[in-house]
Formats: C-alpha cells, sequence, structure tokens
C-alpha cells in the first residue's frame, strides 16, 4: 500500500510539473505572437540615400515625418527604402525607435547623369522606382521627406494603379503618389532605364512623369464610402500635395480640392523647413518644427547648443574684464610702410567685424529649433563683435546696428497678424527701405572711428614717445 501511495504521488507530481511546462510553453508563443509587429496590407515609403552635403538633414527629416505618420495611428506599414551606404546606426534608430520596416537596396545606376541640364543633388532619385518593387503591399503610398501630414490619408491605399497631384498645371507631383506594386512594372522601368527612355530632368521626377504621360486626361480621385478599392489610374486632389507657397501668398490654407491633410515643401533646397534660418523668412517653417518637437525632439543638438553657448558668454566675460589692447607698435615719422599697416588693420577690423555676424551662423546646427537657433546666433555675433570693439577701440553701437536691423526684421517678418503675404512683404521691404541709411552710417561712423584712432597713435606710439593712457579706448 506504502508503494502505490508513493507511486501515486510521484505520478501527480509529474503530471503537474507537465501541465505547468505546457502552460508555460502557450503563455511564451502567445506573448511572442504578441510582440511581433503587425503586417499591413498597405505601406507608407520613403526613401533615404547618402551622397549629398544635406544626409543628415534628410534623414532627421525622415524620422520626423515618420514619426507623424505614427502619431496619427494610420493602419499601414512605414517602410523606408535606404541604400546600403546608409550608416547603420541609423538604420536601426529607424528600426528600434521609429518603428519603421527598412528596406535595404542598391543605388540604381542613373544614365542621365551626362545629361546638360543634369542637377547632381538627384543623382540617385530614381531609388524610388523600388516603391513598385513592395510586392509584398496592395498599395503603397510613396513620399518625399519634406512632406508634413497634418491629418491621416489611409483613403488614399483605394486608389488605383497610379495617383498623383497635379502641383503644375501640366506636371504632377512626385512628391506623393499611390502605386500598386508589381514586379512586372518594376522590371519594366529598370529596362527602361537600360534602353535610355527620355527624361528631361534626370531625375525621378522626370522619369515617372514620361512613364505615365496621360495622366491629366485622367478622372480624379474620389474614395468609395465602403473602401472598395479602385482599379486604373486617377489625379489626386491638390489637398494631397499642399504646396507651402499657396500658403505664403494669403497666410492661411485656401485649397478647395480635397482634404487640406499635407503640406509639402518643394522650394529651394536650402529653405527647407527643418533649417533653422528659414523661419520666419518662411512662416511654416515653425509649423514643421513643432511636429519635430512633439515627436523626435531636439536632444541630438542640446550638447552642441550648451557648449557655444558657455564659450559665448566666457567670451563676453574675458572681453568685459580684460578689454584687451593691440600691442604697441613702434615707428620712425620717416617710416613710409606705417600706411600699409594702417591699412591692413583697416581690413582686419572690417573682416573681424563681418566675421562676427557670419561665423555664428555656420556653428549653429542647422536642424535646430528656430526658436532656440536665433538666440544662439543673436549670443555668438555678440561675443565675437565685443572683441572686435574692445581690440580696436570701436563704439558699440555702430558696430551692432547690424545686429539690433537682423533682430528687427525677425519681428517684422513674424509679425503673425498679417492679412495677407503681399502686405507682410511690403512691410519687410519697407523695414529695409529704411534699415539701410542706418547701416550705412554705422558703417562710415565706424571707419571714421578708426581712422581717428591710427592717426591719434593708439595703435602706433612714435620711438621715443610715450604711449596714451591705457584708459582711452573710447572715442565718442
Amino acid at each position: 500500500m506504502a508503494y502505490r501511495e508513493k507511486l501515486k504521488n510521484a505520478s501527480g507530481f509529474w503530471l503537474l510539473r507537465v501541465l505547468f511546462l505546457f502552460y508555460a510553453f502557450v503563455a511564451a508563443t502567445t506573448t511572442a505572437q504578441q510582440r511581433q509587429p503587425q503586417r499591413h496590407k498597405n505601406a507608407y515609403a520613403t526613401m533615404m540615400y547618402m551622397g549629398t552635403p544635406r544626409d543628415y538633414e534628410f534623414y532627421v527629416a525622415t524620422r520626423v515625418m515618420i514619426r507623424s505618420l505614427v502619431r496619427l495611428h494610420v493602419d499601414a506599414d512605414v517602410v523606408v527604402i535606404a541604400s546600403l551606404d546608409v550608416p547603420l546606426r541609423w538604420v536601426q534608430a529607424l528600426e528600434q525607435e521609429d518603428g519603421a520596416k527598412v528596406v535595404r537596396v542598391e543605388n540604381l545606376n542613373n544614365p542621365y547623369k551626362d545629361q546638360a541640364n543634369f542637377d547632381r543633388r538627384f543623382k540617385l532619385t530614381l531609388n524610388k522606382l523600388y516603391a513598385w518593387n513592395l510586392v509584398d503591399y496592395d498599395r503603397v503610398v510613396m513620399l518625399d521627406s519634406d512632406n508634413l501630414f497634418l491629418e491621416k490619408t489611409d483613403e488614399l491605399f483605394q486608389c488605383g494603379q497610379f495617383c498623383a497631384v497635379f502641383i503644375n498645371p501640366c506636371i504632377f507631383h512626385t512628391g506623393l503618389f499611390v502605386l500598386q506594386p508589381s514586379e512586372t512594372v518594376f522590371k519594366d522601368m529598370i529596362h527602361e532605364l537600360e534602353t535610355g527612355r527620355e527624361n528631361p530632368d534626370g531625375a525621378d521626377q522626370g522619369f515617372i512623369a514620361s512613364y505615365f504621360p496621360d495622366l491629366l486626361d485622367k478622372p480624379m480621385f474620389h474614395p468609395s464610402l465602403n473602401g472598395t478599392k479602385l482599379d486604373g489610374h486617377y489625379r489626386l486632389p491638390l489637398g494631397y500635395q499642399m504646396d507651402a507657397s499657396y500658403y505664403y501668398l494669403r497666410l492661411r490654407w485656401s485649397v478647395p480640392c480635397g482634404p487640406n491633410s499635407v503640406i509639402t515643401f518643394p522650394g529651394a533646397p536650402w529653405l527647407k523647413p527643418w533649417y533653422w534660418w528659414s523661419w520666419p523668412v518662411l512662416p511654416l517653417g515653425i509649423e514643421w518644427h513643432k511636429h519635430r518637437l512633439q515627436t523626435l525632439g531636439y536632444s541630438a543638438e542640446m550638447t552642441m547648443v550648451i557648449i557655444q553657448a558657455v564659450i559665448y558668454l566666457g567670451m563676453i566675460a574675458v572681453t568685459r574684464l580684460a578689454k584687451p589692447n593691440m600691442p604697441k607698435l613702434c615707428y620712425r615719422r620717416s617710416d613710409k610702410s606705417i600706411s600699409i599697416i594702417q591699412t591692413g588693420l583697416k581690413l582686419v577690423a572690417v573682416w573681424s567685424i563681418l566675421a562676427s555676424y557670419i561665423m555664428p551662423f555656420f556653428l549653429v546646427p542647422s536642424t535646430l529649433h528656430p526658436l532656440l537657433a536665433w538666440p544662439l546666433y543673436f549670443l555668438g555675433s555678440f561675443a565675437l563683435s565685443t572683441i572686435a570693439i574692445n581690440s580696436f577701440f570701436l563704439p558699440i553701437l555702430p558696430v551692432l546696428a547690424p545686429w539690433l536691423m537682423i533682430f528687427g526684421s525677425l519681428l517684422v517678418m513674424a509679425y503673425p497678424w498679417y492679412s495677407n503675404g503681399v502686405v507682410r512683404a511690403l512691410a519687410v521691404f519697407f523695414y529695409a527701405f529704411c534699415s539701410a541709411p542706418i547701416v550705412w552710417v554705422s558703417l562710415t561712423k565706424v571707419m571714421s572711428c578708426l581712422q581717428v584712432s591710427l592717426e591719434r597713435e593708439i595703435f602706433f606710439p612714435r620711438l621715443g614717445e610715450s604711449s596714451p593712457p591705457s584708459g582711452f579706448n573710447k572715442l565718442y
């Protein structure tokens, strides 16, 4: 009996152990399935490649756009078509921090790179054709990184095999378009590249426009209420690609066709919205930075901002306390080279003042928020100006007159209550017209003060004569 009871207890123990292991296996499998990202039928896609002077800026812009899509809870995957030379740390950030799916590809050879009107910055934009090779998805919305999403646009996945917006009255824009992935179409496009299909600009815009030449004659896309996918080619309403230049005319959006969902910035590359100096020159820049502040943040730039601010404050403190003087060079009255030295000093003084306004501009991180970047620029310009003021015994106000004029121009451009863009442009022109004489008078004052300093022999006391008192550094 004891042996049977012992055997029974052992059997029960092993049964409980097997049941526990089975439960743990089921729980682990369920958790793993939950952790796997959900696969969607459609995708928003963009591309990234290297080889331009602005690779990092476009990387930041891509991340902001991705996070704005995720923030809108779009019912689609977000895919980045990245060339093989994109840094691994960028790829990991896109996948792990932003939730994007990265597809690594080889750069497509651009056969148009030697034609006369080719812009070198578009050399690798033909990588956009890889969007047709994303055959795991039913529909793909292909995007440039300079798009700013205001609303969810998942209804675009109902569109047909190809759909795009006509910003130009005759040529559609490839900054946003809808496509149905097809390996057949992709291979045909590659074949057309190899055989030299006509391409006006040598970039993706010209090639895709020539591949779908009859889109202008197609009907306008209207999403169905039941979500049915359409067949064929369609034009998209302008509300899906609102050119920022439309806003600057009236300082408000008034696009009548389609939902006002997406802003695009197709203008000059150095006035893209992520550059701090684009605001308040272009008012919509602050809108892009507001989206970045809410999604990606600015932690990557803050270390450099703090370092620069500390250096500038240290420069101001040192020049304020030390009040350095130029070395006293002794000369005889008959020394004919003194005029050359004086002319050289004038050039050094003028260049030092110019450098105090130019250098801080290029030292500020280019993708910093404008409300942080402009104060940092003014701090750096003021710090470097104080060196020129104390070194060459110059009056403060004339040297800082451009500093004050620049600050005033920002206030004029940032004024938020203009009735339209024309009134704003006239106000900026009037301010510039009134400021030009002030800057000219200030420059004349600086040059006359520098000439007086040289004539009174502050810098070059004659041999055998005593130098002026050390406190003589204010002429007016």
